[in-house]
């Protein structure tokens, strides 16, 4: 794997993932929509040790969600660009912006997710699987990555 740094827009934040993410997520819901400005979120699913902070230091900003779990976004405290996510409170696990790494085109999405309200003028790749709401991990997952999140989070 290529060395996989990014930051935020102004530069104060910077940081490396150590390894590769367990799986990409193309995120279509409201609440992606809406906190991003954008028509989706590219999610990059990482144990939060594989983060390695360079320099600055994001802060925790509660968001509201439309199924009322809390979904943490870590932004950079100067620019406000939201670096990555703790949804559900889980502090081993973090979804990285895929598009805040230098090379955003590094980690193209796994799956797109949620597609039942994803924006009629967006298309998606018929290589990449789309699902309306979510899928079965372990049909889709690689062994490696499901053993990954078992270490962080237990269970299946």
């Amino acid at each position: 794997m290529a060395t996989l740094e990014g930051g935020c827009a102004c530069g104060a934040v910077r940081y490396r993932l150590t390894s590769g993410p367990m799986i990409v997520h193309c995120c279509h819901c409201r609440d992606c929509q809406r906190q991003t400005g954008g028509a989706f979120a590219v999610n990059a699913l990482i144990e939060t040790d594989r983060i390695e902070l360079l320099s600055g230091e994001p802060a925790a900003i509660s968001m509201p969600t439309d199924s009322g779990r809390p979904h943490d976004i870590y932004r950079c405290q100067a620019c406000a660009t939201a670096l990555w996510s703790d949804y559900g409170r889980r502090p081993a696990l973090r979804f990285v912006r895929a598009t805040t790494l230098d090379d955003p085109e590094a980690l193209p999405p796994d799956a797109h997710i949620v597609t039942r309200s994803k924006l009629p003028w967006v298309g998606l790749p018929p290589e990449v699987p789309a699902f309306e709401i979510y899928y079965e991990m372990a049909e889709l997952w690689r062994p490696e990555s499901l053993a990954r999140r078992r270490a962080i989070l237990g269970g299946g």
